[in-house]
């Protein structure tokens, strides 16, 4: 592995101006999404460094270079590769190594983990894609939706068409989100505790709209069955729960926890010993804090002495629970590349990987507008369309963003801490950078 990780020297703070990115509680999204002064690292190398990935490089530096992140690592590798390790700051504001074995909170980039599970479950039969929801869970046989999106939750009409597995897959189920929706239904989610993710211990985590539950996996299926859809299912694409339910189909058709099937069916052969649902103490020396960006300022939003994410969660976030190290992560994307082998051995169908990260979306629906504007959805994961043709991957609410190009042969990911995502156009801007470094690297015009 080479991991590129110069000096540095903490300096003055920044500042960052007098203003900075507005905080809104709805930026704490998927599409990925920092809390004292923040210090401005000075690196001490030559950008000449990584000549293979000189805009990535470049981009990693900036960020810490200019005191808008605390560190930065960008992990970038071509076909089965080596990977290369782009690492740039500390892990806190207060120092620390950050590496490509230091642990990000990738929130939603769990989703592609759990869209694949779920492909392996169709590829053998024990699952399907346009399979009913409710013929694996009855209390969705007769869903009710609201007249109006947003608006009452007593004003409803029935479902036309059941929930199906692909609607549940590619975020057109029709389901909400309390980090998306507004009014009513925002409401009667919080309070029934249907809020699948987890930010902080502190008070000021409310400020980027966090909650708690304390509802088990079946709990929390069993009671957002009862919750009026927003959308009828199949017809629009809008950012839902959709991957944590897929959690609890998983349990019911496999027979195991949602957490084990991962562990044994993932994890364990793709030597992910990096990723967590659950931080273990012997590991929280490679924890990064989580920041919150406010009125331009560094603030500890999720400290990694203290974070939630070293406390048990109420079940198994399929959303957007896990904690990974950029190399874990790493490794899920190399298998994909590889269509379900890995390091010699099979770990998914090849045809798993080809459907699961394919645009999946129901004929007729758009993602313009959307956190994936432009693109197709396959498996808990963007599909890129036209020139990102071949692109599978997702991004996290703290800053993270990890692809496969299956096409070209390469894949990337970028794994810093702050919210909400929305501060700062990473996630927009990375695959990019990242798309125009691999191209030059394979010697493909762009």
């Amino acid at each position: 592995m080479r991991d590129v990780m110069p000096d540095f020297e903490s300096g003055a703070g920044t500042g960052m101006g007098k203003t900075g990115p507005a905080l809104s509680r709805r930026a704490l999204l998927g599409q990925g999404v920092m809390l004292g002064a923040s210090l401005a690292l000075v690196p001490q190398f030559a950008l000449a460094e990584v000549a293979s990935w000189p805009g990535v490089t470049r981009y990693a530096d900036n960020y810490v270079r200019t005191g808008k992140v605390a560190g930065a690592v960008a992990a970038m590798g071509v076909g089965q590769e080596t990977l290369d390790v782009i690492a740039r700051g500390r892990r806190t504001l207060q120092g620390g190594v950050i590496d490509g074995d230091s642990l990000f909170r990738i929130y939603s980039m769990t989703k592609p983990i759990t869209g694949m599970a779920a492909m392996m479950l169709i590829d053998e039969g024990l699952l399907e894609l346009d399979q009913p929801l409710a013929e694996i869970l009855p209390k969705y046989a007769h869903m009710q939706v609201q007249r109006v999106a947003d608006g009452s939750v007593s004003d409803l009409v029935p479902a036309e068409r059941p929930i199906t597995i692909r609607h549940l897959l590619t975020h057109t189920s029709g389901l909400g989100y309390s980090i998306v929706q507004q009014g009513p239904i925002k409401a009667a989610y919080v309070q029934a505790g249907l809020v699948p993710g987890r930010i902080s211990r502190l008070p000021l985590a409310e400020m980027f709209g966090a909650g708690n539950t304390m509802l088990t996996l079946a709990q929390f299926a069993d009671r957002l069955a009862t919750m009026p859809l927003v959308y009828q299912p199949g017809t629009k694409w809008s950012y839902s729960v959709g991957l944590d339910l897929i959690g609890r189909v998983i349990e019911v058709v496999s027979g195991q926890s949602f957490d084990a099937f991962l562990q044994q069916r993932l994890f364990d052969p793709l030597g992910m010993t990096s990723t967590f649902f659950r931080v273990p103490q012997t590991e929280v020396g490679r924890l990064t804090t989580n920041y919150g960006v406010l009125g331009g300022v560094l603030l500890p939003l999720d400290p990694a002495g203290a974070s939630v994410f070293l406390n048990e969660p109420a079940f198994p976030f399929g959303g957007s629970g896990l904690v990974s190290s950029p190399r874990d992560y790493d490794r899920f994307l190399r298998m994909l590349l590889g269509f379900g082998k890995f390091e010699g051995r099979r770990v998914m169908a090849e045809s798993a990987v080809r459907i699961g990260t394919s645009n999946l979306l129901p004929d007729g629906i758009s993602t313009v507008g959307t956190f994936a504007t432009g693109g197709g959805f396959g498996a808990g994961g963007r599909v890129g369309l036209g020139r990102e043709a071949g692109t599978f991957g997702w991004a996290g609410a703290a800053g993270t963003i990890a692809f496969a190009d299956l096409k070209r042969g390469w894949r990337g990911g970028y794994y810093t801490q702050y919210m909400p995502a929305s501060a700062y156009p990473i996630q927009k801007e990375f695959p990019e950078v990242a798309m125009k470094d691999a191209l030059a690297a394979l010697g493909v015009n762009a």
